[in-house]
């Protein structure tokens, strides 16, 4: 017999769904695609290469961190942002190996 989510998601799945969530917005999406590998950028350096003001880049970025698909480190006043690759695979190798086994 299978479960019914129909009224809610397994709790496993509430960091999945905050971190789909943080990347179906087109600006975040943006903002992710700036980072290369390992580098580190602060609001600044993403809102100079940004439409976006500062303020909109900042509540981006905000949503990114609380999600956790980014994780950051404060450095003197400097806030330094970067992809946090481990809690990325580990929320799509969750989700592969779901499909993988529905299948």
């Amino acid at each position: 017999m299978k479960n019914d989510y129909s009224q809610t998601i397994p709790p496993q799945w509430a960091v999945m769904s905050r971190i789909f969530v943080a990347l179906g917005d087109e600006h975040r999406q943006r903002i992710l695609l700036l980072f290369e590998p390992g580098e580190r950028l602060n609001v600044g350096q993403i809102a100079e290469v940004s439409t976006l003001a500062r303020s909109t880049v900042s509540h981006h970025l905000k949503v990114l961190h609380e999600a956790g698909v980014l994780a950051s480190e404060k450095i003197g006043k400097e806030v330094w942002f970067w992809i946090d690759r481990q809690a990325l695979e580990t929320t799509f190798t969750n989700v592969l190996d779901y499909v993988r086994e529905s299948t």
